[in-house]
């Protein structure tokens, strides 16, 4: 059956409070690759985000379903995290700590870095530079408010999964910067949604499954309870 901890990892501006949590044990002759290790960072903590965040917590599942442990995290200053907010940069530090207790936990996966929001630009600004991490999933990208432009330099699978109603970052944008990427990039889009992605969760869980490259996913199909 699924498993959940609650643990601390040591942070640059203290302790970071997280949840990680290892899939069902694979089927027998069901696990495919040495798999992934994934990591999802969660919305602007000055507007309310959290690791409890609804779109959070639903990207982590669909996750976990495919056979993947995923590592939820507040960033600096939110729960019981140490630290202050820090302006997004700050907590891009906070974020290579935990990818280094992935690696550490999963030695030799590729790990996935995914992230909702605000979390989505800290996902990939630092996922595109760490060698450790091989996928990038952007949920609700805020390419209206942020730069964006670091991704001409990256090279690794990324997905955007992007509501069309969403006002942070207008479909017509997503697709625009996707389509200039030197690497390339797939743009995965819920009907429907806003930014919020209210009422529209489990079209998002979808998209999230259909975003993991397969050879990241552990044992496909296992499930669980």
């Amino acid at each position: 059956m699924q498993r959940i901890e609650s643990i601390f990892i040591a942070g640059p501006a203290g302790r970071l409070e997280c949840f990680l949590k290892h899939p069902a044990a694979p089927e027998a002759g069901r696990a495919g690759g040495p798999g992934t290790a994934a990591v999802v960072c969660h919305p602007h903590p000055l507007f309310g985000g959290t690791m409890h965040n609804k779109v959070v917590h639903a990207a982590a599942e669909a996750m976990v379903r495919l056979g993947i442990p995923v590592l939820r995290f507040n960033f600096r200053g939110v729960g019981v995290s140490g630290g202050t907010h820090d302006n997004g940069v700050g907590e891009q530090d906070d974020l290579r700590c935990v990818l280094d207790h992935l690696a550490g936990r999963f030695p030799g996966r590729p790990l996935l870095a995914a992230g909702y929001s605000f979390g989505s630009y800290i996902a990939l600004r630092v996922g595109c530079a760490d060698a450790r991490v091989g996928a990038l999933i952007a949920i609700g990208a805020p390419v209206g408010l942020f730069n964006y432009g670091f991704l001409q330099d990256c090279r690794k699978p990324l997905a955007f999964i992007q509501g069309d109603q969403d006002s942070f970052g207008p479909l017509g944008l997503v697709l625009t910067l996707a389509a200039a990427l030197p690497g390339g990039a797939r743009v995965l889009v819920v009907p429907g949604a806003t930014h919020s992605f209210a009422d529209r969760l489990d079209d998002l869980a979808i998209r999230v499954a259909e975003a993991v490259p397969p050879d990241f996913r552990e044992a496909e199909g296992s499930g669980g309870s």
